[in-house]
C-alpha cells in the first residue's frame, strides 16, 4: 500500500470513529482540540484537521512547570497556522499540593472556559490504547478497586463544565499515531519525563516495549469493560442512596445497608463527603464498614458512625472542649 493510500485509509478510520462518537459533527458543529505538541496530540490535530476542514480549533495549556512549555506552545501555534487551524495558548497557575492532580484540574478548567468562549461544541483529547493499558497495569499494581481500574470512556464530559469530551483515539496504538506525525514531516515535542525511570509510568512503558506477549489492545478493552462495571456500580449506588439513606436528627444521616459491599462502600464514601466536606480514602471507608458490620462504632475524619437497630448513624463528632 503506497503512502497516499495509507494516509487516506488512516484519515477515513479517524473520521469514522469521530462521527460515531459525535454524530452531529458530520453536519455541523466545531471541535476543540487539546494539543500539547507531543506525537499523540499532534496526530489528533492532523487527523481532525483533515476530517473537519475549517471546523477545528486547538488550544495548548501552559502549566508553567517547565521552561520549555512556552516554546512548545509556540511550536504548536506555528503548526496550526500552517494547517489553517486557529490556536490559543492557555496559561494556568497551579496551587500548591499534588502537582499532577492540580495540573489536571487547572487544565480542564482552562479548556472548558476556552470551549465556551469560542463557541466550540466539544473537546477532543489524544488518549489512546497504550495510555489505557498502562494506567490499568499501574493501578492493578497498587491494589485499586473498580473505580481506580476503570479506563476512560470514549465519550464523556469535561470535568467541571459538563461539555462533551471526546477521545476518538482510544482504539489507536501509540506507534500508529507517531507514524501519522512522521508522515507529515513533523518532529514532535518529546517530554523528558516519559523516559525518566524515576516515574512509574516510564518504567512500565519500557517494560511493555520488551514484553511482546502482552496484548495492549486487549488490556485497553479490559479497562473499557471495567469502566462499564464502574458505571453500573454508580447506578446501584444512586439507587441505594435513594432507598436506604434517610436524614436523622441534628444533621445526621441513617444508612440501612441493603446492597452488596462494593455498593455500600460507595454510599458510605458519599455520606462522609457530604457531612465532612472531604472525600475519604477507600481504605478508611473499608475499615469503617468492617467495624460497623461487627457492631462496633468507629470514626472517620470528623465524623462518628454508630450501628443501631434502625441502621448506621453518621453524625459530626462532638467538639472537643478547650481549656482556658
Amino acid at each position: 500500500m503506497d503512502g497516499e493510500l495509507t494516509a487516506h485509509v488512516t484519515e477515513g478510520r479517524f473520521a469514522e470513529g469521530l462521527f460515531a462518537l459525535w454524530p452531529q459533527v458530520r453536519r455541523t458543529g466545531k471541535l476543540g482540540l487539546a494539543v500539547s505538541g507531543g506525537p499523540d496530540s499532534l496526530a489528533l490535530l492532523l487527523l481532525a484537521a483533515k476530517a473537519l476542514p475549517g471546523r477545528v480549533e486547538a488550544a495548548t495549556v501552559d502549566h508553567g512547570l517547565r521552561r520549555e512549555n512556552a516554546d512548545e506552545a509556540r511550536f504548536v501555534s506555528d503548526i496550526c497556522a500552517g494547517l489553517g487551524v486557529p490556536h490559543e495558548t492557555l496559561a494556568v497557575a497551579l496551587a500548591p499540593g499534588n502537582i499532577q492532580s492540580e495540573a489536571r484540574t487547572a487544565r480542564y478548567a482552562a479548556l472548558g472556559a476556552w470551549l465556551g468562549a469560542r463557541g466550540l461544541g466539544a473537546l477532543a483529547t489524544a488518549h489512546h490504547a497504550d495510555d489505557q493499558a498502562e494506567t490499568l497495569l499501574l493501578r492493578l499494581n497498587r491494589g485499586s478497586g473498580v473505580a481506580g481500574l476503570a479506563g476512560v470512556r470514549a465519550a464523556g464530559r469535561v470535568p467541571g463544565s459538563g461539555q462533551p469530551l471526546l477521545r476518538p483515539l482510544l482504539g489507536w496504538r501509540r506507534a500508529e499515531l507517531a507514524a501519522v506525525v512522521e508522515a507529515a514531516g513533523i518532529a514532535a515535542v518529546q517530554d523528558p519525563s516519559n523516559a525518566d525511570p524515576r516515574f512509574d509510568r516510564a518504567r512500565l512503558r519500557m517494560a511493555l516495549a520488551s514484553a511482546d506477549w502482552i496484548d495492549v489492545p486487549a488490556l485497553a478493552q479490559s479497562a473499557a469493560h471495567l469502566a462499564d462495571a464502574d458505571a453500573a456500580l454508580e447506578w446501584a449506588t444512586a439507587r441505594e442512596w435513594r432507598e436506604q439513606v434517610k436524614p436523622g436528627a441534628l444533621g445526621a444521616y441513617v444508612y440501612q445497608p441493603a446492597a452488596p459491599r462494593a455498593v455500600a462502600l460507595r454510599v458510605i464514601a458519599l455520606l462522609v463527603t457530604r457531612l465532612d466536606g472531604e472525600e475519604p480514602r477507600g481504605s478508611a471507608v473499608a475499615r469503617l464498614f468492617d467495624s460497623l458490620l461487627a457492631g462496633q462504632p468507629a470514626s472517620i475524619g470528623n465524623l462518628v458512625a454508630r450501628p443501631g437497630p434502625d441502621g448506621w448513624t453518621f453524625s459530626p463528632a462532638p467538639r472537643r472542649r478547650t481549656t482556658a
